[in-house]
């Protein structure tokens, strides 16, 4: 088995770098992976997540006034993925297990498949909404909620599968990641309501967090310092991201519900192209980066996005 995100950190005497990783595209192949990941093999990534998606609902016109329903998947290939990159590279991977588009059934079946292939790190979310949809809506029997996949996870590692009549099962031996929000989740009514709900995740089996991006450090200071006082004590992993395009004004507070600080904002808006907003971000990343190492945070994790020159920027400055 592969060596698990809280050993890395628990054996590390110094900040560890980590990066996310969506999988192609359907019918596309490992090359653009390759891509994204060879630039950043220098700096010795200790471990490379990997995004989950579920299927997509897509309405097209089927002529005659009629709108035919299609259910799409995008992104297959986690698990896939995965597996190549850690045989290929030899890193340690983190593939995202999600509740959306996924039954109780599948989950155990993908976990399986995991244990087969030597991969013992997991990331547990439970999904966006669908797009064009407000509320999240679980699979017929799928988990509704990260707890939900947590605790069916945590059984799955005592040897206790969805068929109690299977005999002479195997535990298996999942390191459970978290999602954080230092600013909160924008489903959660208070930063109290939400921080409840991270301790009984912990509670549950997981045994480290990694945050939402965040571009003011004092947000993930003041995070730790609450989670701290919660009793929440496992490694709580900062996760950043370059702001690369000047849409990002608008997306990143709309699609994930953070702040961007004043004094960035003004420098994107003085740029006259995306290449010199890319500038800024990595500049500002950089300097989020220091602060964050200079303070022993125990790993710096970057979303890619699947482009990773501004990233390899970054960690040129860095580590």
């Amino acid at each position: 088995m592969e060596k698990t995100v809280v050993k890395h950190i628990e054996d590390s005497k110094g900040t560890l770098f980590s990066f996310e990783l969506l999988p192609p595209l359907k019918g596309h192949d490992f090359e653009s992976t390759e891509q994204a990941i060879d630039p950043l093999v220098e700096f010795d990534p200790s471990f490379i997540n990997i995004t989950y998606h579920q299927q997509e609902v897509v309405y097209e016109n089927a002529g005659n006034g009629l709108v035919r329903k299609q259910t799409v998947r995008k992104r297959p290939g986690t698990v896939g993925i995965s597996a190549a990159i850690k045989y290929r590279y030899g890193i340690n991977v983190v593939p995202h297990i999600i509740c959306g588009g996924f039954t109780r059934e599948d989950t155990e079946n993908a976990l399986i498949d995991l244990q087969f292939l030597g991969i013992n790190n997991i990331l547990v979310v439970r999904g966006d909404p669908q797009p064009g949809t407000r509320v999240f809506i679980p699979e017929p029997d799928g988990n509704a909620h990260a707890l939900d996949l947590i605790e069916q996870i945590t059984k799955l590692n005592n040897g206790v599968y969805l068929d109690e009549k299977l005999l002479n099962t195997r535990s298996m031996d999942f390191c459970i990641g978290v999602a954080g929000y230092p600013e909160k989740h924008g489903e959660s009514p208070n930063m109290d309501s939400d921080l409840y709900f991270l301790k009984k995740k912990i509670q549950a089996g997981a045994s480290y967090i990694v945050t939402q991006m965040f571009f003011d450090n004092q947000k993930y200071f003041d995070f730790v310092k609450l989670c701290r006082e919660k009793d929440i004590n496992v490694p709580i992993i900062p996760g950043l991201k370059p702001i690369s395009t000047r849409n990002h004004l608008i997306n990143i507070p709309k699609t994930f519900g953070v702040d961007l600080p004043v004094d960035l904002v003004k420098e994107v808006l003085k740029c006259k192209d995306n290449n010199q907003v890319r500038q800024v971000g990595v500049e500002w990343a950089i300097q989020q980066s220091k602060e964050l190492k200079a303070a022993n945070v125990p790993v710096l994790h970057y979303y890619t996005m699947g482009k990773s020159d501004n990233i390899q920027k970054i960690a040129r400055e860095v580590f």
